[in-house]
């Protein structure tokens, strides 16, 4: 028995059982799209809670969810494409069709940083306590919505033999792999990493309701921005599909930025104790918790 626990471990794999959950006639429910949809459905519910605690209109965050997902889910496509323009310049009908997959997060945060600008301003509210409400949302919605990556078997790493190694059928195999049939699940490693930011924000969310002083406006999202864009500049060095410019991965590049802004940003607040800049006046850089 005992020895035949490493032939069991080494015989694990991924594989997916493929892109589409149901199939009902003309209706077609994939994957993908569920699992967007529920990150989504998740993430506007757990930042009105936390909005709630910080006494925040949690109407607020209804409202500021539908901007989200009018910014961000087109530009996270438009970014895509961009940087995929040859294949899809092929085949121009594909642009439109994301429920194949196909989007770049940091595509999504660009156009949700701004639609939440546009929001605030609106509203005159501060985008960066905004911004910390739905960071812990948003990096949830990403470990949700990397699945959807597993299921239409893309996003995955260069070739291996470990024991979690995720199985690739051939006709989604990078040109160059057609004989490999093992690869890094980086999607996997991805949807870890970001259930690991989650607990660190929410855990700091949490503490800080019971402590004083509070911690400063926008410490979540720089956070967010540190945390994620650590663990993607890792992780994007095994993929074999990176988007790219000549010989650079377009993702390691924004993240080593993010990285950099995010430190900036901290420094900002708690070294020079200077609130960060905002579409409204600092008026009140620290929250108040909800009595329970």
């Amino acid at each position: 028995m005992l020895q035949a626990i490493p032939s069991l471990i080494l015989a694990f794999q991924f594989a997916s059982p493929g892109p589409i959950l149901v199939k009902l006639g003309p209706l077609t429910i994939r994957w993908y799209g569920l699992l967007i949809a529920s990150a989504v459905l998740i993430g506007v519910s757990l930042s009105q809670y936390l909005a709630k605690r910080r006494n925040v209109d949690p109407n607020a965050i209804a409202d500021l969810a539908i901007w989200l997902v009018i910014g961000a889910i087109p530009c996270a496509r438009l970014y895509y494409v961009l940087f995929e323009w040859e294949q899809y310049a092929q085949r121009p009908e594909d642009i439109i069709a994301i429920w194949k997959g196909g989007i770049a997060i940091h595509g999504a945060i660009l156009g949700g940083l701004v639609a939440t600008i546009i929001f605030a301003r609106i509203q005159k509210l501060s985008v960066w306590l905004l911004a910390d409400l739905v960071v812990p949302s948003l990096i949830l919605g990403q470990a949700i919505g990397r699945w959807g990556n597993f299921f239409n078997s893309e996003a995955f790493g260069s070739p291996t033999n470990l024991p979690w190694k995720l199985y690739i059928p051939p006709q989604q195999r990078p040109p160059g792999y057609i004989n490999y049939q093992y690869f890094h699940p980086t999607f996997l490693y991805e949807s870890l990493w970001n259930l690991l930011i989650f607990a660190i924000l929410i855990t700091l969310f949490f503490r800080d309701l019971k402590r004083k002083p509070h911690l400063k406006v926008g410490t979540l999202a720089l956070i967010y921005l540190v945390g994620y864009s650590a663990g993607r500049i890792w992780i994007e060095g095994l993929r074999t599909d990176s988007l790219m410019v000549g010989p650079l991965r377009i993702a390691q590049i924004v993240s080593l930025v993010s990285i950099l802004l995010g430190l900036a940003g901290l420094v900002w607040l708690y070294w020079f104790r200077r609130p960060l800049p905002d579409v409204v006046p600092p008026e009140n850089q620290q929250w108040d918790t909800v009595s329970e």
